[in-house]
């Protein structure tokens, strides 16, 4: 004969357990989600490292073997006014002060430094500085912007900076302009953003310095490792505005 207090007994132990057979699954199940969305995450950081990696060094073999962007002063789109200085006008020497200059970047990294391209049969004119796109390039010396323009096949925007010590500066692949034409700055002040536009393999700024239309390389003048001048005062040689300075100054500004 079936005991109807025993039966009652086992139906009121099944649930009272029952909860606990479902918390108990509920926790493994939350616990295995867990563990797999740990491993989701860790995979995806695998994969953006894996892109970091191959974009860094798809950028690092891209610096330096870009075509150099053509003379803007000679060849741009609009050069009869970007170089508007006659060669029967610029002296064989000119000493020049560069003493109160300022650098055109925070952070300076060089990835392609000035000098002639075999592969391209071109000089890259100006030294390109390595650096994201909304940096905030400042005015190396004080002086007026002479031209703040867009060209498609070289520079992208750039702006042109002629200053008080007779140099001129060039800041080409700008992402914004923070001048007008004919505004006048001082050194330090912040003129643009940097950017990629124009004849670019990626985000940086090609900085140009230039006697009446004479692209001087620009480690004659600074010595950027050290952020500051190699002399006070430099003089400007038709026959060695290309060549670096040798030897550096200890002292930073």
């Amino acid at each position: 004969m079936i005991n109807l207090k025993n039966i009652v007994t086992l139906v009121a132990a099944a649930f009272i357990a029952m909860p606990f057979a479902a918390n108990s699954q509920n926790l493994q199940t939350a616990k295995n989600t867990s563990r797999h969305a740990n491993l989701l995450a860790k995979q995806q950081k695998v994969q953006e490292q894996i892109r970091l990696e191959e974009t860094q060094k798809y950028a690092k073999g891209l610096y330096g073997e870009a075509e150099p962007e053509p003379d803007i002063y000679t060849e741009g789109w609009d050069s009869g006014r970007v170089n508007p200085f006659k060669e029967s006008d610029v002296p064989s020497t000119k000493v020049i002060d560069v003493r109160g200059f300022k650098m055109p970047l925070k952070n300076i990294k060089i990835t392609s430094p000035y000098g002639y391209r075999a592969k391209f049969g071109r000089m890259h004119k100006g030294i390109d500085f390595g650096c994201p796109v909304g940096d905030t390039i400042r005015s190396t010396f004080s002086g007026r912007v002479r031209i703040t323009k867009f060209e498609r096949s070289g520079y992208g925007f750039y702006i042109i900076v002629r200053h008080d010590n007779g140099l001129e500066t060039v800041y080409g692949h700008l992402s914004k302009f923070l001048v007008k034409e004919n505004q006048y700055v001082k050194a330090g002040d912040p003129i643009a953003l940097s950017g990629n536009t124009g004849r670019s393999t990626g985000p940086h700024l090609h900085y140009e310095t230039r006697f009446m239309g004479y692209a001087i390389n620009p480690e004659a003048i600074f010595d950027f490792a050290h952020r500051t001048v190699v002399t006070d005062k430099y003089t400007f040689s038709k026959s060695t505005y290309t060549q670096a300075r040798t030897g550096s100054r200890s002292a930073s500004k």
